[in-house]
């Protein structure tokens, strides 16, 4: 008997699980067929990151950091997969260090970023860094993992979810990184990837009124109509490099709450 080779569809990954698109699209990209998110898709993205939102940021800093050292682990056990999608082992060795380096800030954020702070009267005050919320990313195009890994772990390392929008052209990378992020102990919805256009896409989740920021470092082109929409709810936006590895990347967003306490007697 002859096998015959079953073609892999590569699905979205929200809320922990792999959907098809609900609008059953798909498209071609690197010979692979490929989900293709729709609006509706991108939603429950959105829903799905908010109702992971205060179960991710309610966790205890090294917990939060416990966990994206699992991550690292799921994504070097799943390494051959990942190179096969990516341009090979140098880009997935960067990218499994780039997650363990953003995992040991998790529990120094407060320390770095935060301060007490020296007021004229007989008060406590201090500033603590606390996560935003939802973030969206729209992750570079290349290199496909580690541009995707360079925007998603700062934003999430603080205790923020996020709703990533893949590589147009180079999007089984971000696919095949989803399969690491089930089996990580991640909460399911803190991070939730969708492939698709960008086009489509992007200004849907720009104008979104449930999400607090957008990193638009993977825009191409028409930035200032994505700025323009996520005015309407005072969005943060935030842009930066597909290679960059900074806690000043972290800092991006989070917000810093300054707290006064009385001094007792």
């Amino acid at each position: 008997m002859t096998r015959v080779s079953v073609r892999k569809t590569y699905k979205l990954y929200i809320g922990g699980a792999f959907p098809r698109s609900e609008s059953g699209r798909t498209f071609e990209a690197e010979s692979q067929n490929v989900a293709r998110a729709s609006r509706k898709d991108a939603r429950d993205a959105v829903r799905a990151a908010r109702a992971a939102f205060p179960v991710w940021a309610g966790m205890t800093a090294y917990n939060r950091g416990q966990i994206l050292y699992r991550l690292a682990e799921m994504m070097e056990a799943r390494s051959s997969d990942l190179e096969r999608a990516c341009s090979g082992r140098g880009e997935v060795e960067a990218a499994i260090d780039r997650v363990v380096w953003y995992a040991g800030w998790a529990d120094k954020l407060a320390q770095v970023l935060g301060s007490s702070n020296p007021v004229a009267g007989p008060y406590f005050d201090f500033t603590v860094p606390e996560p935003m919320g939802v973030v969206a990313v729209l992750a570079p195009g290349e290199p496909p993992l580690g541009g995707l890994i360079s925007r998603v772990a700062p934003a999430i390392v603080g205790g923020n979810a996020a709703v990533v929008v893949a590589s147009e052209t180079h999007p089984v990378a971000a696919i095949e990184f989803a399969e690491a992020l089930a089996t990580s102990d991640l909460p399911a919805g803190t991070v939730n990837i969708l492939t698709g256009f960008r086009d489509e896409l992007a200004p849907w989740l720009a104008g979104h009124m449930d999400v607090n920021a957008i990193d638009l470092t993977g825009a191409d082109g028409g930035s200032t109509e994505l700025e323009q929409l996520a005015a309407e709810n005072v969005k943060r936006v935030v842009r930066s490099s597909a290679d960059a590895q900074s806690p000043w990347e972290i800092s991006a967003f989070l917000e810093l709450k300054t707290v006064w306490h009385p001094i007792g007697l």
